[in-house]
């Protein structure tokens, strides 16, 4: 009853906070800070907490720990990113003299500033054929397509493998895969959909077609069940963010009920799980995967770091900086695995045991790297949230507003290190966005020199 009391009052000191720093909580109005409150950390993690705390989670991963105590030292780590992630962002609002439900109102409101030109539909469509490109050879190199083995029957072991080579041991270059493909070309996707719809022109119907092909091959590409469904949550993200949709209760449990259905096909048919009983369990199957696998390996986390391995000291820290020093990068998440369960390292089905940001930021540097990296990642947030908010609502900056709502709580439940640095992140944005930075500059440039100018009229 104790923790449940310290629980029911966390969630609701963190719903007000919440509630005042992204200025509406209300699922008819997802933001980057409500969808982080939801699904970063009420769904994903503060439920099963509560559960593993009580000690009746009955989880495959929870069985392995040694130390039974970190299940109630977890509980209080999770508390205190309840309350101390949104008290930091509430403060920067007040610094910032953010008013969160005016502004983020104002831009659902604010019409689309549409900025058609040939320059920029020139360098859009060469990055969206560098993108399709980029999927096409994602798809060249790999050395078995887990889409091809779902269709030939293959069974589930059989594509838990080739998932993880997909994803480990791709035989191409990974810049290209990770960032014009995985990355780049969903935006594009974004950004083409935005255009088409404002100006109903042809050839960016054209461009979003061809890109939204390219988005559900490349998100289904290791047969991963996350990255499909967070890209058609994108889609919707950005017609809610241009006026061409507006949520209600029905809408909203249509597009539950269809996303359920989903998710039950795609674990009948690439893990094949048939059985009603693991459907509805709290701690196997869909409802399992949420509230209790992707929050487990924190408490392993607790439980290896510091007891049985040494705390990393920064280890996990971006390769690019550690090569300076000459370190070897280690990804905790990683090392748990192995740890843990070596034996689906050894056959070829386990990858990283991903989980909240605070895991990695404690294996790293303990309980102060808990502390930092909550306010650390409660100012970024909050940050980004109030400069998208009043920035122009461009098709190219709605594009990138959406992608950070998206990736952002994703990148939560991931880990910490790229939140220091994402070259990802950083080269998509630069990408996208240098199409504006070089029409603006480009125009700019024309009126100043007449030779330019003239350049422009021809």
């Amino acid at each position: 009853m104790y923790y449940i009391s310290i629980w029911c009052i966390a969630l609701i000191v963190s719903i007000v906070l919440f509630q005042k720093a992204s200025g509406s909580l209300s699922l008819v109005k997802p933001n980057v800070i409500s969808i982080t409150f939801y699904y970063s950390l009420l769904i994903t993690s503060f439920i099963g907490t509560l559960l593993i705390a009580l000690g009746v989670d009955q989880h495959y991963m929870i069985d392995r720990l040694r130390d039974e105590s970190v299940r109630h030292t977890g509980f209080w780590l999770i508390v205190l990113v309840m309350v101390l992630m949104p008290t930091v962002m509430v403060i920067v609002s007040g610094l910032s003299r953010f008013e969160s439900e005016v502004e983020l109102t104002g831009y659902l409101e604010k019409k689309v500033a549409l900025e058609d030109n040939k320059m920029i539909f020139f360098l859009f469509s060469i990055l969206a054929a560098i993108g399709v490109f980029a999927v096409a050879y994602t798809y060249l190199n790999l050395r078995q397509i887990p889409l091809l083995g779902l269709v030939t029957g293959a069974s589930s072991h059989e594509l838990a493998q080739m998932r993880i080579e997909a994803s480990r041991d791709f035989g191409g270059n990974i810049y290209i895969r990770n960032i014009f493909a995985l990355q780049l070309v969903p935006l594009l996707s974004l950004i083409a959909f935005v255009y088409g719809t404002v100006s109903k022109q042809v050839k960016w119907r054209l461009w979003f077609i061809i890109l939204l092909g390219a988005s559900i091959l490349i998100s289904l590409y290791d047969l991963a069940k996350a990255p499909i469904f967070f890209y058609f949550l994108m889609l919707l993200l950005t017609s809610i963010y241009i006026g061409q949709v507006k949520l209600n209760l029905r809408k909203i449990t249509v597009l539950a009920l269809g996303g359920v259905t989903g998710l039950i096909v795609m674990y009948v048919f690439i893990q094949d799980v048939t059985s009603l009983n693991q459907f509805l369990s709290y701690n196997t199957g869909p409802l399992g995967r949420l509230i209790l696998a992707q929050i487990s390996p924190f408490f392993l986390h607790l439980d290896l770091f510091g007891n049985y391995v040494p705390y990393l000291g920064g280890k996990s820290l971006p390769s690019s900086f550690l090569a300076l020093y000459d370190l070897e990068h280690i990804r905790s998440a990683r090392l748990t695995l192995e740890y843990y369960f070596p034996d689906r390292v050894e056959d070829g089905t386990g990858g990283v045991l991903n989980t909240i940001y605070i895991a990695e930021a404690y294996a790293n540097f303990g309980y102060l790297g808990v502390v930092a990296g909550t306010i650390y990642i409660g100012l970024f947030l909050q940050g980004l949230y109030i400069i998208f908010l009043r920035l122009k609502k461009h098709p190219i900056l709605i594009g990138l507003f959406v992608y950070f709502t998206i990736n952002i709580p994703r990148t939560i439940v991931g880990g910490f290190a790229d939140f220091l640095y994402n070259p990802i992140w950083i080269a998509a944005t630069v990408l996208t966005a240098g199409i504006l930075i070089f029409y603006r500059f480009y125009s700019d440039a024309s009126q100043r020199w007449p030779v330019l100018k003239l350049k422009r009229k021809l």
